[in-house]
């Protein structure tokens, strides 16, 4: 039943991600990685069909406070710029997941050339 659950839940965030402006997806990383100007905004670790984890980038903050949580590292390889990875995905409520992958892609706009940023937003 819970694997039922993880792979509906994937095809809620695929649909999410890829409604967000200019979103592209590859296979990379033993997952589906979504940019926004070749730029990673998040990426769904997969096990088969089954959600593995989801990581994300996000602010100062919410680096601080979100690994307090059992469920949630810092994720390994991109922590250093203020990436997260929610293993555990009942830690977080689907609503939740969806909002901060939202700020995640908004983060990773902010730091493109001004002129890119008005193509995508």
């Amino acid at each position: 039943m819970l694997a039922l659950v993880a792979y509906m839940l994937l095809d809620r965030l695929k649909y999410f991600a890829l409604s967000l402006p200019r979103t592209t997806v590859v296979k990379q990383w033993g997952g589906l990685v979504y940019k926004v100007a070749d730029k990673m905004f998040v990426l769904v670790v997969l096990d088969g069909e089954v959600i593995d984890g989801v990581i994300f980038k996000c602010t100062p903050g919410e680096f601080d406070e979100l690994p307090q949580i059992d469920g949630i590292t810092q994720a390994p390889y991109c922590a250093k710029r203020l990436w997260v990875r929610v293993g555990d995905l009942s830690v977080l409520p689907e609503k939740e997941l969806l909002t901060r992958i939202r700020r995640s892609f908004d983060l990773v706009v902010a730091k493109l050339p001004k002129k890119m940023q008005a193509t995508i937003l």
